[in-house]
């Protein structure tokens, strides 16, 4: 999740960012294909990945578990990236481009300043999505050593499968995490919208 949260946000900026820049059509048929991804069932996804992982030997490594974040894990953050950036106002992109600002200085100075709630949204849905990540790490992780928290509670299982006292108790320092996540997230949003509100207005 460490990882997974900067990567993804960042993948997830650049592309909704880029799908901004390019003409309509085009912008319309990326829209298009990422709502058809966003069709596709993870479950279906599985068994060519992990075809694919163990050609390249990377299962039994937290390499699989990383990949998914360099294409922005999925496309919804995309979409929720390219909405957001087009609400800014257009007049800030041609004054930036008057300015001979490049596109990578444009997204940075001007297009995610005004989208910081958004920015606490994706990583937040990113880290929650990554932390309580079960499927994936059960199929392309052995090695007890590298089990994520999901995996690490399963396997109290086998301590004594009866005493649920100890499932409730992981449960609940698992969701830690998350919960305070959630709670700094909360406090941004209040801060935002007592503040200068979105996009800056």
């Amino acid at each position: 999740a460490v990882i997974a949260v900067p990567v993804s946000v960042l993948v997830a900026s650049w592309a909704g960012f880029a799908m901004t820049r390019v003409s309509r059509r085009v912008s319309a048929l990326l829209v298009g294909a990422s709502l058809v991804a966003l069709m596709v069932p993870i479950t279906a996804l599985l068994v060519p990945r992990f075809a694919f992982y163990r050609v390249l030997g990377l299962t039994d490594t937290l390499v699989p578990l990383v990949l998914p974040a360099l294409v922005a894990t999925s496309p919804f953050y995309v979409l929720v990236y390219y909405v957001a950036f087009r609400a800014v106002p257009r007049d800030l992109y041609d004054a930036s481009l008057l300015a001979d600002a490049s596109p990578l200085r444009m997204w940075w100075r001007v297009a995610m300043p005004l989208v910081r709630p958004v920015t606490v949204a994706v990583a937040a849905l990113v880290f929650v999505l990554t932390w309580s990540n079960f499927l994936e790490p059960l199929v392309y992780v052995y090695d007890r050593d590298l089990f994520t928290v999901p995996l690490a509670l399963r396997s109290l299982s086998t301590l004594d499968p009866t005493d649920y006292s100890v499932f409730l108790a992981g449960a609940v320092l698992a969701s830690i995490p998350a919960l305070v996540l959630f709670g700094v997230a909360q406090r941004r949003f209040l801060h935002e919208y007592r503040g200068p509100g979105w996009l800056g207005r």
